[in-house]
C-alpha cells in the first residue's frame, strides 16, 4: 500500500514535501502528488475547490481527503465538491492550512490519506 509523503513544512508562499521540490500549493495522494495548479479546473477563491480538483485525489486512491482553505481560510470549497465526496463516501476534512497540514501527516501514518494544500490567503 502506497504511503502518503509528509509534509515537511508550511509557511506563507511556501510548503516542502518529502519527494518533490518546494512550492506554493500542491495535490497529494497515496504514492506522491505535484503541484496545484488551479487554472486546470478554473478553480478560484469563490466558489473554490472543485469536483475536478478532489477527483485526481480519488484516482490516485485516497480514501480520506484534507481540503486546506488557506492561511487566512479565503479559499472556499464549492458545495458541489463536498456532494461529490459524500457520493463516493469519502471522508473529508477541512481547515485553516497549518491545521490541515498538522491533520493530513497524522491521517498519512495509518490511511490512504490525499490533500489539496493552499499556503497563502
Amino acid at each position: 500500500m502506497a504511503k502518503s509523503p509528509r509534509i515537511a513544512s508550511v509557511s506563507w508562499g511556501r510548503m516542502e514535501v518529502e519527494g518533490l521540490d518546494a512550492g506554493k500549493d500542491f495535490k497529494l495522494y497515496p504514492g506522491g502528488g505535484r503541484p496545484w495548479d488551479w487554472r486546470e479546473t478554473g478553480t478560484g477563491h469563490s466558489p473554490g475547490i472543485q469536483p475536478a480538483d478532489v477527483q485526481e485525489l480519488l484516482d490516485n486512491g485516497a480514501t480520506v481527503v484534507v481540503l486546506s482553505r488557506g492561511m487566512e481560510r479565503r479559499l472556499g470549497i464549492d458545495p458541489a465538491t463536498l456532494a461529490f465526496l459524500r457520493e463516493r463516501d469519502v471522508e473529508v476534512h477541512e481547515a485553516e492550512t497549518t491545521e490541515a497540514v498538522r491533520l493530513y501527516n497524522e491521517l498519512a501514518e495509518t490511511r490512504q490519506v490525499g490533500g489539496l494544500f493552499h499556503s497563502t490567503c
